[in-house]
């Protein structure tokens, strides 16, 4: 394997900052890293703060939406469908 062609992976915790959530892992995402954070085993890790994450988003929380597909393309037939060509 070639030296200095990967980058660096190591422990970084990510935090959601909407969910107030915080995990930590190891990635390869520490160019992004803004800080440094203390983690519950007492050291300390570069953070990365994200937008959205499985403790905020929808579909993973249960409050996601149900689109009602068939009626949006009947409204679309009722709308467009009966034009002359």
């Amino acid at each position: 394997m070639k030296n200095d062609l990967h980058p660096e992976y190591g422990p970084v915790v990510f935090r959601d900052n909407t969910a107030g959530t915080a995990f930590l892992t190891r990635s390869t995402a520490l160019s992004r890293a803004r800080g440094t954070v203390e983690w519950e085993d007492g050291q300390t890790y570069p953070v990365i703060d994200v937008d959205v994450s499985s403790a905020s988003h929808p579909f993973w929380t249960g409050k996601s939406r149900v689109l009602d597909s068939e009626g949006r393309v009947e409204r679309f037939r009722r709308r467009y469908g009966q034009r002359s060509q």
